[in-house]
């Protein structure tokens, strides 16, 4: 399928399938869609109700550009928390696609996006002294782990173009993946979305959404 790079409305970046008319970020605003749903109410969110937690691990559903990843890099950065980011994507961007986002002049950090996405895929690399990094390649459908994650950033193509991915068989697999009192969060807040995570158990909260956009999903899975 054709990719193309267009501006959003934050002047930052995203991809856009043309033939789906679907964008990897929001149109309204990539850089601040990821910071509101990912960053300030799964990340943040989750610190602020476990204080005391020094090491965490995030599961990335669609790494994608890896901006999600990489505001999580910044982020920790003040926070002084180890995290285990694993971020799971079947179809990698390319080099070139990633020059032309230009995700690099968003920020002034050490860290880079080139680091990101230039270490090898399947493996751990430890990318600053308390955030190590895992790139998996592979299909949502294979995620296999037992009570590992913390914090989930559900971040897949919508369910107008890839239903399969927001059905009750896939929020299971990833509610058996999280730890007790593990919380994810997603960009969107439609009815079945919100119905199908509860079907398995868990506890789902309407938030407001990013610009552009009423309202996204927090879900908690209870002690």
């Amino acid at each position: 399928m054709k990719r193309s790079i267009i501006t959003t409305a934050d002047g930052s970046k995203t991809i856009q399938i043309e033939e789906w008319s679907e964008q990897y970020h929001s149109v309204h605003g990539a850089l601040q869609e990821a910071k509101h749903v990912y960053i300030k109410m799964g990340l943040h969110q989750f610190l602020k109700d476990n204080p005391n937690h020094k090491q965490l691990s995030v599961l990335e559903l669609g790494f994608g550009t890896g901006l999600n990843a990489m505001l999580t890099a910044i982020d920790e950065m003040t926070q002084h928390t180890l995290i285990s980011y694993h971020g799971i994507e079947a179809y990698p961007i390319s080099l070139k696609e990633l020059e032309a986002l230009d995700y690099n002049a968003l920020f002034d950090s050490t860290i880079t996006f080139n680091q990101l996405h230039e270490i090898p895929w399947n493996q751990i690399h430890k990318i600053s002294s308390n955030f190590q990094l895992n790139k998996r390649k592979e299909f949502f459908s294979e995620l296999s782990e037992s009570k590992l994650f913390d914090v989930v950033y559900f971040d897949a193509f919508g369910p107008r173009v890839q239903p399969d991915l927001w059905t009750t068989d896939m929020f299971e697999r990833v509610y058996k993946a999280m730890r007790p009192n593990g919380i994810l969060v997603t960009y969107s807040a439609k009815g079945s979305v919100r119905r199908s995570m509860q079907e398995v158990g868990f506890v789902v909260e309407r938030l407001p959404g990013p610009p552009g956009k009423r309202e996204m999903l927090r879900a908690s899975r209870p002690a």
